[in-house]
């Protein structure tokens, strides 16, 4: 049997296995609390795979496996992030998210803020962060397919980007939160069985030595010595001091983002108590943290056994180290079959983590326009829990739809880099509003709009002028060059600017409810009336 018909084979089970979920969800799906939190039934371990499940994208597992593999100690660096990124999860917003809020991110702000402005800033980051992300997971599903079925055409690429996208709707609109959940469980105990196998193999080839492989690939990579530290894709003497405030730019986006990605934040509502809150949150860690360090052996593996240059010429961008080392390390150990089975496998792989991302993402996003923007903004809650449900359902399909096309037209972009960006939207917009409701007696309605939608605007603008929209050869649009910020990153820019509008916006009202705040501060950190308050 071929790797493609293979690879189709496994694929077409995991689609089948998830599709049979997502049907058993559906009949359990018959509240409010049910479509958005999963009825709150699942416990703190489950959670906290589903966290993994959600969080180790299609960026984790091909874009930084593909940035190492080009860019050696620099591409590593988006590991280090994201990992360290869920200590400012646990430790400022978890547990008193859980205990604050209801279904969305916006719960916690409307509570003691004007709800109307509140919900449609919050709704309007929520979707905007959310396409950014979904966009990177498409371009991922584009470049995987491509690989495995042996298209190259950009559009045999772009069906495969509409069959994804047509897949999460259906995951989505049925499944709600309780397939989803277990959608993310599945592909969380596959991906890390799968990227572990690998880096068994690539270690063993290696005797096991980690000096060995990193030798190996600075030597494969075409780039020496210089393969192993810093400065190969950010801090070049062409790029100067930009390409090192370049790299702080990044750091910051990925430590401080986490904390503020919608699809991530709504996850700590899935669980009956605050404790259990805190408990997935530390499942999560040990989950993604052994996982970084595996993307660590896949990078530097893929960049010894395959050569930096044929990854590059498989997909310019990298995207598709991880599935062309999986191949190389199966014909080393098992000859041509077994590179054929674990490319299959790991392809297999791959594309339910694409999957079951995109579906954490889209019923965020779905989640938000509906209990935020339709119910509380338009209707002013005068709503039935069945219309919001429904309305939760239709737009995933619109929000499914852009996320299609946008993801055809960014094809060639490295994935991790396009999740980077969202990273940096959440940072700059959601968490200055978060982390100022739940911590500053005196934030008020004009301080919390002002936050969103400063470092919202800011980051979008910087991006749309950077060298990533235009004037690069790896640009959006390659033909234009209309970019002046000369960052690929903006977080070092527009985050202190959302804090700073929050903190503007706040001064220069007089609005201060400090009894409301007093409320908050006691649920937040015992959970007592969470459930009444967000209901208001």
């Amino acid at each position: 049997m071929s790797s493609e018909a293979l690879a189709t084979t496994l694929f077409l089970a995991f689609v089948a296995l998830t599709l049979g979920i997502t049907f058993w969800a559906s009949r359990q799906t018959k509240t409010a609390a049910d479509y958005y939190a999963g009825g709150r039934s699942f416990s703190g371990a489950q959670n906290g795979l589903a966290i993994g499940g959600d969080y180790m994208s299609a960026a984790s597992f091909l874009g930084i496996a593909g940035i190492i593999a080009l860019s050696g100690y620099d591409g590593f660096l988006y590991s280090i992030g994201f990992l360290v990124a869920w200590l400012v999860a646990l430790l400022l917003v978890a547990e008193l998210m859980r205990n604050s809020g209801k279904f969305t991110m916006a719960d916690v702000l409307a509570f003691r803020m004007s709800p109307r402005p509140v919900r449609t800033a919050a709704g309007v980051s929520t979707i905007t962060v959310s396409i950014f992300y979904l966009l990177a997971q498409m371009v991922g599903a584009g470049a995987l397919v491509g690989l495995l079925l042996g298209i190259t055409s950009p559009s045999g690429k772009a069906l495969t980007i509409v069959g994804v996208g047509a897949l999460m709707i259906v995951y989505v609109v049925f499944g709600g939160m309780k397939g989803t959940t277990w959608v993310q469980i599945v592909k969380a105990v596959l991906l890390m069985g799968g990227a572990a196998l690998i880096t068994i193999l690539v270690l063993g080839h290696y005797g096991f030595n980690l000096s060995s492989l990193l030798g190996e690939a600075a030597t494969q990579s075409g780039k020496g010595g210089n393969f192993l530290i810093p400065g190969l894709k950010y801090g070049t003497e062409a790029q100067g001091l930009a390409g090192k405030i370049d790299l702080i730019s990044l750091g910051l986006a990925l430590v401080l983002g986490t904390a503020g990605l919608p699809h991530i934040l709504i996850r700590f509502y899935t669980v009956p108590t605050a404790k259990d809150a805190r408990k997935s949150v530390l499942w999560g860690i040990g989950i993604i943290g052994v996982f970084y360090l595996l993307t660590l052996v896949l990078g530097f593996g893929a960049a010894a056994l395959v050569g930096s240059k044929a990854i590059a010429a498989a997909d310019k961008a990298g995207n598709t180290a991880a599935p062309l080392l999986a191949k190389a390390v199966g014909e080393t150990f098992l000859g041509e079959v077994g590179g054929t089975i674990l490319l299959a496998l790991i392809g297999a792989v791959a594309f339910a983590t694409i999957l079951a991302v995109v579906a954490g993402l889209t019923l965020a996003s779905s989640s938000s326009f509906a209990h935020d923007l339709y119910a509380h903004v338009f209707k002013r809650g005068n709503v039935s829990e069945r219309e919001e449900v429904l309305v939760a359902r239709i737009s995933a399909f619109v929000i499914g739809a852009v996320s299609i096309g946008l993801g055809i037209l960014a094809q060639g972009q490295n994935v991790a880099f396009l999740v980077a960006l969202a990273f940096a939207v959440a940072a700059s917009g959601n968490l200055p509003a978060i982390l100022y409701s739940l911590f500053w007696k005196r934030f008020n309605t004009a301080g919390a709009v002002s936050a969103i939608y400063g470092g919202l605007v800011s980051a979008l603008i910087l991006v749309i002028f950077s060298p990533v929209v235009s004037g690069s050869p790896t640009a959006l649009f390659k033909d234009a060059d209309f970019a002046w910020f000369p960052l690929s990153n903006p977080g070092i820019i527009s985050i202190p600017l959302g804090f700073l509008c929050g903190w503007l916006g706040t001064v220069l009202s007089k609005e201060h409810n400090a009894a409301k705040y007093a409320e908050i501060e006691v649920r937040s950190l015992t959970g007592v009336g969470a459930e009444k308050a967000t209901q208001h």
